[in-house]
């Protein structure tokens, strides 16, 4: 068994991530570390886990009981976390939050989206788990990037759901503001482009760029969806060829013949991509839970690379039928 500690327990991202671990045949939560619920059963957090478990916050850091860490934390923590105390070498570590998801001579941290460098995160110690967004646009660009075909401005509009925001409630996520109700926010500069750049340069050397990308805030509670349009004036079949070729070995991402609906992938590990041209742009879809395939279900895919385990399971997971 992989004996388990995550770290910052309170999240949305968290209590998909104890979900998942708690029914994966081969792990075991061994704490879950959280100094303001330090003694709180965590149904009182998470209260869909009720007759689950048992388990406890706790504020402890028994290092030496667990092989695996998950960072929950916010955003620079982990970081801070890292500075001020000693990983034992044999724990291996998956961080939820953006602090190492760049390159970056100063640390080990690979980029853990398996579609992408599913061999090197099999063969590391550190993994940095992917933004949600990041992960949806990435997915529908990767296999156009593998084929040197990212060569003309590229369009994203991207919509997500509430969750996407975090648990702690501020203007823009409380239910009155939220419900009946869209918005943009940080356009054209939104913090995960750098990975996406990063990603897609990592596959087509030429890229530099050029994503005009706009976020927004829809008013459901989880999911993303993206669409993406450029100029192409290569033939939809030669594309669709590329984009089976470049998945037809990886688990969760599936192209389909009919433009996706966000609730096909809502409460699972999957990626829908649908292709279509008009004239000669080409326009892609993609759409992913954000809480899943976008975060705790990812998260748990590397965990399963990491260990050399097969790398689907624990992740059957199913959408609702409505």
């Amino acid at each position: 068994m992989i004996k388990i500690g995550i770290i910052g327990g309170a999240g949305y991202t968290a209590g998909e991530l104890i979900r998942l671990l708690i029914n994966h045949p081969d792990t075991e939560i061994v704490f879950i570390n959280s100094g303001s619920n330090a003694g709180n059963k965590i149904t009182d957090v998470h209260a869909g886990l009720y007759g689950e478990t048992d388990l406890e916050f706790t504020d402890e850091l028994p290092f030496q009981d667990v092989d695996l860490i998950f960072f929950c934390t916010a955003h620079g923590d982990t970081r801070k976390f890292m500075e001020n105390h000693t990983i034992p070498e044999h724990i291996k570590i998956i961080d939820l939050s953006t602090d190492y998801r760049m390159k970056s001579d100063d640390h080990e941290f690979i980029y853990g989206l398996p579609e992408l460098n599913r061999r090197n995160i099999c063969n590391s110690r550190y993994v940095a788990n992917p933004g949600c967004f990041a992960t949806c646009i990435q997915l529908g660009l990767l296999p156009l990037a593998k084929n040197l075909m990212l060569n003309s401005e590229l369009h994203v509009h991207a919509i997500t759901g509430s969750t996407g925001a975090g648990v702690k409630p501020s203007n823009t996520t409380h239910f009155s503001w939220r419900n009946d109700n869209i918005s943009i926010y940080k356009p054209f500069t939104h913090q995960h482009l750098g990975e996406i750049t990063q990603s897609l340069g990592q596959l087509q050397n030429s890229y530099q760029g050029g994503i005009n990308f706009i976020p927004v805030r829809g008013n459901f509670s989880r999911g993303i969806f993206a669409t993406m349009y450029m100029d192409m004036k290569v033939e939809l079949d030669e594309i669709l060829r590329m984009y089976k070729e470049y998945y037809e070995d990886h688990s969760f991402t599936f192209v389909t013949a009919k433009a996706p609906d966000l609730k096909q992938v809502v409460n699972t590990n999957k990626c829908l991509v649908h292709l279509e041209k008009f004239e000669n742009k080409l326009l892609i879809t993609s759409v992913i839970d954000n809480l899943l395939k976008g975060a705790s279900g990812q998260a748990v895919h590397n965990m399963n690379l990491l260990f050399n385990l097969e790398e689907t399971v624990g992740l059957h997971l199913k959408p609702s039928a409505f």
